[in-house]
């Protein structure tokens, strides 16, 4: 159950980049994810989940404007990947299998980013519009990065 969460929150890091920290940070930080003196154990300081909090607020809001560049760019699908491998590190940590979790929380992020961007067309398609899609996939990042780190438990 371990590594299917690490490419889960990977996952939502391809959906949400900055969603997928900050729910892993809060995890880390109510010790639901026990990081301990590991080399992600930032994730479970006060400021992190703050900042990623503060963070994933600020892209919640522009991820529903127009001018949103696609999240398959260079730039924007670099850093989705690089907070899935956090995230992912992070959850492999605390079961002490850092790096196998930041390879699938890498992977996850690359399907996510992917297939995340074909269903979210099609919704809008379906919809006759984008908001609606970009509000089922904010519902439905922040299920997919909750439930299984509560199923650790």
């Amino acid at each position: 159950m371990l590594l299917l969460c690490a490419f889960l929150v990977g996952l939502v890091a391809g959906l949400r980049s900055m969603l997928a920290p900050a729910v892993v940070s809060w995890a880390a930080r109510l010790n639901l994810l026990n990081v301990g003196e590991t080399y992600v154990a930032l994730m479970s300081y006060r400021v992190t989940a703050l900042v990623f909090t503060i963070l994933a607020a600020g892209e919640l809001v522009a991820d529903k404007l127009p001018k949103t560049p696609s999240r398959k760019q260079p730039p924007s699908f670099v850093i989705r990947i690089l907070s899935g491998s956090l995230v992912g590190a992070t959850v492999g940590a605390s079961g002490g299998k850092l790096l196998i979790g930041l390879c699938l929380g890498a992977i996850g992020a690359v399907v996510g980013t992917l297939g995340g961007a074909a269903v979210r067309a099609k919704l809008a398609s379906a919809f006759g519009r984008d908001w609606p899609a970009a509000i089922l996939e904010d519902i439905a990042a922040l299920a997919i990065a909750i439930i299984p780190i509560l199923r650790l438990r």
